[in-house]
């Protein structure tokens, strides 16, 4: 499949500010299951500074814009050919090993009916990856899709507790009931063109890769209830939503209110 993405992410401020740095993971890597085609970055005003890629293979490039400024604007335009590899991650190079995706994080530590639901996931299951497709399952039923219901600082054991949320919710549920259960796993930021018009989620998406022994990494979004195909663009990963955060970054000079708007919108081009 070919998709297209247009993503635009506008940071305004009350005040002026004296500039801003930004540090972004936002250029997709190239694996078996996508090539990026096309892929346009930029800051409006901004001056490109360094780029590199990390030891979780992610591209991250620095970016810095000269005051005073009222608003910051990131851009992104691209084409990605997509492949369904049933949400397995092949040909994605990377020196961090598995082992390094077992430190928790708050946001998706576990606390006892997380490490309760990965039990019982795991209790009815043949092997790690049927324990991983149950425990999959076991979170979508647990936490509904709600959009709203949570926040960006929401832990895995609030929204679980609270029974509603959104992807970042279901990742970082799956991310502490993996842990628990001795399974490396981490957060996944990217993009998916929804299967139709009631299908959840949003263009810009999130999901959790788990490592499965002889599989290696191996995606699930319970938010959809399904492994990451065709549909999807993996940008990168972290610990948890803040350490893979596409953007991140800092403004300085006098402190101000700041309000954010994003637009994302991701087609098929064989439609």
């Amino acid at each position: 499949m070919i998709l297209t993405v247009s993503h635009v992410t506008t940071y305004r401020y009350d005040a002026p500010v004296r500039g801003a740095v930004q540090s972004l993971r936002l250029t997709p890597s190239d694996c078996d299951g996508q090539t990026v085609r096309r892929w346009d970055l930029s800051v409006d005003g901004g001056l490109r500074g360094g780029a590199f890629r990390d030891g979780a293979g992610d591209r991250i490039e620095g970016w810095s814009v000269r005051g005073p400024v009222t608003s910051v604007t990131v851009r992104v335009a691209g084409e990605v050919e997509t492949r369904d590899l049933a949400g397995l991650l092949r040909g994605h190079r990377e020196s961090v090993p598995p082992s390094a995706w077992l430190r928790p994080t708050p946001a998706v530590r576990a606390d006892t009916a997380l490490a309760g639901l990965a039990r019982a996931a795991a209790g009815r299951a043949r092997d790690a990856l049927d324990a991983a497709h149950r425990l999959m399952a076991d979170i979508a039923e647990a936490i509904a899709w709600r959009p709203g219901a949570t926040h960006a600082h929401t832990t895995a054991a609030e929204a679980l507790a609270l029974g509603e949320g959104v992807c970042q919710d279901h990742a970082h549920a799956m991310i502490a009931a993996a842990h628990s259960l001795d399974m490396p796993a981490r957060y996944v930021s990217g993009y998916m063109a929804a299967a139709g018009d009631d299908a959840p989620g949003e263009a810009a998406h999130a999901w959790a890769e788990l490592w499965i022994p002889d599989l290696g990494w191996v995606g699930f979004d319970p938010a959809n209830r399904t492994c990451p195909d065709e549909r999807y663009i993996r940008l990168g990963s972290g610990r948890d939503a803040q350490d893979a955060a596409p953007i991140r970054g800092v403004a300085r000079g006098a402190a101000a209110g700041e309000t954010l708007d994003v637009a994302v919108a991701v087609r098929s081009a064989q439609q």
